[in-house]
C-alpha cells in the first residue's frame, strides 16, 4: 500500500496528498491499537474486531489495510522500515555508507532512549511467542531488508541485481537489528533499545573494518562512556574520548576496566 512518504516523493499535493495522509495515519493507528490490545490481554484474547473499535474505523476498513491481526501488530515495524531506507537515501553523499547507515536506523528509534515499563515488556515477549505474529515479523523484516539493500544499493552506485554487496550489507543490519531487539526484549532488568542498537550496528561496524576477521586479541568494542553516545559521535567522524579513529593505530590510554580494541565504526 502507497504510504504518504511515497506519495510526496511522486510530489502529490492537493486531495490526493491528503488522501495519502489519511491512509497512512489510519494504517498507523491500526497497527498501535493491535500491538497495544496485544500486551495488555494477550494476543489470543484480541479479536479483529476490538483492533477496529480501538482505532475507531469499522470491521471492513481494517480488512482494506491489513489481512490479520497478526499483519497490523507487524505495521509499525514495517513501517519503520521503509523509514530506515527513506533515511540513508537522504543521508550527506560523503558520509561514510556505515556512519549513515546507524544514523538512520538510530533516527526511527528516538523514542526508545529510555527502558519501557516491565509489564509491558513482559506482555511483548508473550505476544511474540505466537507463531503466526513471529511468522508475520519474519516477513515485515525481509521487506524491510529489501527496501534497505535497494537504498545501500542506490548509495553505492551498485546494480542491485548483479552486485551482492548491498544485499549482504542488508542481512547484516537486518541481524543486527534483530539481536539487539531479542537482548532488548530478553533484558531484565528492562534496558533502553537505542543504546543496544547502537552497540550492534557499532560491532557490524567493527566487523567491516576487519578487527574481529584479523582475529583482534579483544573483543572490539565502541569505546566511551555509552555505546549509543559512541554511535552518534562516529556518526558524525567525530571520535569519543579513548577512542582511536583506524585499526592499525595504538590506542590511547584505556578507559575500560577490561582490554578492549577499539575501533572507529565511521570508516
Amino acid at each position: 500500500m502507497t504510504t504518504a512518504r511515497d506519495g510526496a516523493a511522486r510530489g502529490g499535493t492537493g486531495a490526493e496528498g491528503l488522501r495519502e495522509r489519511k491512509k497512512a495515519a489510519t494504517r498507523q493507528a491500526l497497527g498501535a491499537a493491535a500491538m497495544r490490545l496485544a500486551v495488555e490481554r494477550g494476543l489470543d484474547n484480541v479479536l479483529v474486531e476490538d483492533i477496529a473499535a480501538e482505532a475507531g474505523v469499522s470491521v471492513r476498513t481494517f480488512s482494506n489495510y491489513f489481512g490479520s491481526k497478526y499483519e497490523a501488530c507487524c505495521a509499525i515495524a514495517a513501517e519503520r522500515g521503509r523509514q530506515i531506507g527513506a533515511a540513508l537515501r537522504a543521508r550527506p553523499p560523503g558520509e561514510p555508507l556505515m556512519a549513515a547507515i546507524t544514523r538512520a536506523v538510530l533516527d526511527q528509534y528516538g523514542h526508545a532512549g529510555h527502558a519501557p515499563d516491565r509489564d509491558w515488556v513482559a506482555g511483548l515477549r508473550l505476544a511474540f511467542r505466537s507463531p503466526p505474529l513471529q511468522g508475520e515479523q519474519l516477513r515485515a523484516q525481509y521487506a524491510a531488508q529489501q527496501e534497505l539493500a535497494a537504498a545501500i544499493a542506490d548509495r553505492i552506485g551498485g546494480d542491485p541485481v548483479a552486485d551482492m554487496r548491498p544485499a549482504i550489507i542488508a542481512g547484516a543490519v537486518a541481524a543486527a537489528i534483530g539481536v539487539a531487539m531479542d537482548r532488548w526484549l530478553r533484558a531484565d532488568p528492562p534496558a533502553a533499545l537505542a543504546p543496544l542498537l547502537g552497540g550492534a550496528l557499532g560491532q557490524l561496524a567493527c566487523l567491516a573494518d576487519g578487527a574481529v576477521l584479523r582475529g583482534a586479541a579483544a573483543p572490539c568494542v565502541p569505546a566511551g562512556s555509552a555505546v549509543l553516545t559512541a554511535a552518534v559521535l562516529t556518526a558524525k567522524n567525530v571520535a569519543p574520548p579513548g577512542q582511536v579513529t583506524h585499526p592499525d593505530r595504538a590506542p590511547d590510554p584505556p578507559r575500560q576496566t577490561r582490554p578492549a580494541r577499539p575501533c572507529d565504526p565511521s570508516e
